[in-house]
């Protein structure tokens, strides 16, 4: 399988959680429960960051780093 574009704002959270599952702990520390919720298929990173009020740009740099430091890692 392809791997999607990270900065496609179609990009639904389950895909995001599927091919960068290290993403998860960061929802998590912004006590969100989008990894494993049943609608995470069709919700994107922007509808995430709306809902929980955060900066999208800024979250989706976060995720990138965090990606980077435990790819970096393994």
């Amino acid at each position: 399988m392809q791997q999607p574009d990270f900065d496609d704002p179609a990009l639904s959270l389950a895909a995001l959680f599927e091919h960068w599952p290290e993403a998860a702990a960061l929802f998590f520390e912004h006590n969100m429960a989008c990894p494993g919720c049943p609608v995470a298929r069709f919700y994107s990173l922007s509808d995430a960051c709306r809902r929980a009020g955060l900066d999208e740009a800024q979250f989706r740099a976060d995720i990138k780093a965090r990606v980077q430091a435990t790819r970096q890692d393994q």
